[in-house]
């Protein structure tokens, strides 16, 4: 699996991968092994594998990643790769004047798994949960910018935003806020069952804890039917057991590693794709007053120290990049050139400002610990700096690395829109920024490419944004991993990479049909 996976909650020893799922594999199981097998049995469930499950299954958890959520939970929109927004539980909308409130209309032949009606109040519900409750970095841009949710009707909520948010719609469309029933979060169980709106409903009774979570065709579904019943996920963590299960058929599909690619490629009846799907960097925390990041100077040679193309190594499917977005995406900015690897220019920044005594702790979970002790290690290169690392489970690690418990983290940046990512890490109200401080110059950046929202010189602006917080030394050390899917041919057509961008552990669960 990926050095992504996290939060699992018990790994299936490779001994007994098979059997597991021959099994327990609801009759959809193979005879055959390896790439010349005879094709295998399908049925009307579709068996993944994305190496583990979510701790929580609660809106806006940071725990529960794409592959997992877009099974039981719809979101309100779809956003297209282009950045068109497509309804999906909302039909409509309409932005107030400056883009300080918007309005939706929504559906209104769905339920939720449960039975309870979805409708404007359990939009509310969900929103104020994930606001309030949940917070994080997916609900930190709504707590930053939704001052209010009212329910006018059941068609039509509408939200009025503390600033000009005319990016929302592209959140409503990812992980921070899928729709779950309203009376699952009020009695707590939606954290171990997830009930939502999908065609797929969790059945506990079908399911093996920690190896296997069974979800049923739900028969009120309000859409299309999609090309599986069914869907069964899996927990198998060990690379060389999931691909085994994928040859022999008892997998349909399964996220996996690049070293593991020689053996699937061998196989006549597999098949894989990749795609961009995690951006990773470096965040400086305490850079307020007084901090020990405070001083822009001691950013920029700290920045400098790392050398990108060492923490690319560690892994086939990284690259190093000099910023957040990639060419070709909204915010890149080309005249960007970064800090990457110049030790040289680091220790002369250094020696100018006296050689300062720098002691930092930094967190690392078992899945990046890795990289980010290079990175500890590559910054400790200049004299009298210490920046150690703090071994953490994963459940430890996403709830403090961004939170202000450590001065510096590495962690995934998950926003799609240079709104967004400043509006969740840099701005002064940014609930990750927890330094609460924004040089003078970047906010008014800031503030005019948000008043130029739906205008031509929106991106012009964004790009100065992004410009200037490379300039300040606020993230460096960027990355973007490629997330690896293989498929086998003879159970499953028609596998494709979601419309949704960068989210991992994902494919288009509703096109993929059973082979012939």
């Amino acid at each position: 699996m990926s050095t992504t996976k996290f939060l699992m909650k018990a790994l299936v020893p490779l001994s007994i991968a098979g059997l597991l799922l021959s099994g327990c594999a609801g009759g959809s199981g193979s005879s055959g092994s390896g790439g010349d097998s005879a094709a295998a049995t399908t049925s009307d469930t579709l068996r993944a594998n994305w190496g583990g499950f979510p701790e929580s299954w609660e809106p806006g958890s940071q725990a529960m990643e794409p592959g997992y959520m877009r099974v039981p939970y719809e979101t309100l929109v779809l956003r297209q790769k282009d950045g068109t927004i497509l309804p999906y539980l909302a039909t409509e909308w309409e932005f107030g004047e400056g883009a300080k409130s918007l309005t939706l209309t929504l559906r209104d032949d769905v339920t939720f798994q449960d039975g309870t009606p979805f409708n404007a109040e359990a939009v509310k519900t969900n929103v104020e949960y994930v606001r309030d409750v949940v917070g994080g970095q997916f609900g930190g841009p709504l707590a930053s910018g939704v001052d209010s949710v009212e329910a006018i009707d059941d068609t039509h909520v509408k939200f009025t935003f503390s600033r000009p948010f005319g990016t929302f719609l592209d959140l409503l469309s990812q992980r921070n806020l899928p729709m779950a029933s309203p009376a699952a979060i009020a009695d707590g169980s939606i954290k171990t069952n997830p009930v939502g709106t999908s065609p797929w409903a969790y059945d506990e009774s079908k399911s093996i804890a920690g190896t296997k979570m069974f979800f049923g065709e739900y028969a009120e579904y309000w859409g299309e039917k999609p090309g599986f019943a069914n869907v069964e996920l899996y927990g198998i963590a060990d690379d060389t057991a999931a691909t085994a299960a994928l040859l022999s058929g008892d997998l349909d599909v399964t996220d996996t590693e690049l070293d593991e690619l020689p053996r699937i490629e061998a196989a006549i009846n597999v098949e894989t794709f990749d795609y961009p799907a995690i951006r990773v960097n470096l965040n400086f925390f305490d850079r307020g007053t007084g901090g020990v990041f405070e001083d822009q100077q001691v950013r920029e040679a700290l920045c400098y120290a790392i050398d990108g193309s060492v923490i690319a190594s560690l892994s086939e499917d990284r690259t190093a990049e000099t910023q957040h977005f990639i060419e070709g995406e909204i915010g890149y900015n080309p005249e960007i050139v970064g800090y990457d690897a110049n030790l040289k220019k680091a220790k002369e920044i250094w020696a100018e400002l006296g050689n300062p005594e720098i002691t930092a702790q930094i967190g690392a979970a078992p899945f990046n610990k890795q990289e980010i002790t290079v990175r500890a290690e590559q910054m400790s290169q200049l004299p009298n700096v210490n920046i150690t690392v703090q071994e953490l489970t994963a459940p430890q690690y996403f709830s403090t690395w961004n939170a202000g418990s450590y001065p510096l983290g590495v962690g995934n940046n998950a926003q799609i829109t240079p709104a967004d990512w400043y509006g969740s890490w840099f701005s002064e109200n940014a609930p990750l920024n927890t330094s609460k401080t924004v040089s003078e110059k970047l906010a008014g950046l800031a503030g005019k490419a948000l008043g130029s929202t739906g205008t031509p010189d929106a991106d012009a602006n964004w790009q100065a944004v992004m410009q200037e917080i490379s300039d300040e030394a606020l993230a460096c050390s960027h990355s973007v991993n490629l997330e690896s899917i293989a498929y086998n041919t003879d159970t499953v057509a028609d596998v494709q990479p979601a419309i949704q961008v960068w989210e991992q552990n994902l494919i288009d669960y509703r096109a993929v049909k059973p082979a012939a």
